[in-house]
């Protein structure tokens, strides 16, 4: 199955691009900053980068030239109107970089990715079908944290035993757990903008994720913070950085 990192705001064309890719793929989000995007490659190693350039006067210019100096074999496609593009000029010079004028079709990018990848939707189809069957036996783990490398970390640890998601925000975590419903979350407590506090009270609040058992991951070693976790009542928490075998104990025992 073929993996699609995709870039930018997270709106409902985002969003929606992302439902309907993640039909056929493997669809990570990626915030529009170059170095969270750096980590987010070497954690996905994707086939292809999809960028939404809606609000364009604010992205990270330099994600285009890490892409095409550090990742030129990595096909790039990028959906906005001519005006939102115009910007970027010079990466389109190269083969790497295209494209695409919105408003467009969800059918249109699907063809454009697919001609990128060079295979056609057939192809697509047969894939996911035969990897959503050999992940059907498998519980699905979300391990949402703001640090790439405590997420390539906890993926490597977990995807043995797991079907393993990641988010590097509470946002992206939300639409995550959305979209396809993980059987236990483990959340990082201390994440700038939305912590691990704020996600969990989003998650509690929504009656179809509440009961969703959710793991705290915190580095902070100290009475005052873990007296603060545990106030919270989640169904567990570790201290970084997790060890494997206690983890996957405390995993099996929390989801069986």
């Amino acid at each position: 199955m073929k993996k699609i990192l995709l870039i930018g705001k997270l709106n409902n064309v985002v969003k929606e691009t992302n439902t309907y890719l993640s039909q056929f793929f493997h669809v990570q989000l990626c915030s529009e900053n170059a170095g969270v995007l750096e980590g987010m490659l070497k954690i996905v190693n994707p086939d292809l980068v999809l960028i939404s350039l809606i609000g364009a006067y604010d992205i990270d210019t330099s994600i285009f030239y890490l892409l095409s100096d550090k990742y030129p074999q990595i096909p790039v496609l990028t959906v906005g109107t001519k005006e939102e593009c115009s910007g970027f000029l010079k990466y389109y010079e190269e083969n790497q970089f295209e494209n695409l004028i919105r408003p467009i079709e969800h059918t249109a990018i699907m063809n454009a990715v697919c001609r990128r990848l060079g295979m056609n939707q057939e192809e697509a189809e047969r894939e996911a079908a035969a990897k959503k069957k050999e992940s059907s036996g498998k519980k699905r783990i979300l391990v949402v944290d703001d640090n790439g490398s405590t997420l390539r970390t906890m993926k490597a640890m977990l995807e043995g035993e797991y079907e393993v998601a990641i988010a590097i925000s509470g946002a992206q975590a939300m639409t995550s757990i959305g979209k396809k419903r993980p059987d236990l979350i483990l959340l990082d407590y201390e994440m700038p903008v939305c912590d691990g506090r704020m996600t969990l009270e989003m998650i509690r609040a929504d009656d179809d994720m509440k009961d969703i058992p959710v793991v705290f991951l915190t580095a902070v070693n100290d009475r005052a913070n873990i007296e603060a976790v545990i106030k919270l009542k989640p169904a567990g928490y570790f201290l970084k950085p997790a060890v494997k075998d206690k983890l996957i104990a405390e995993i099996e025992k929390i989801l069986n």
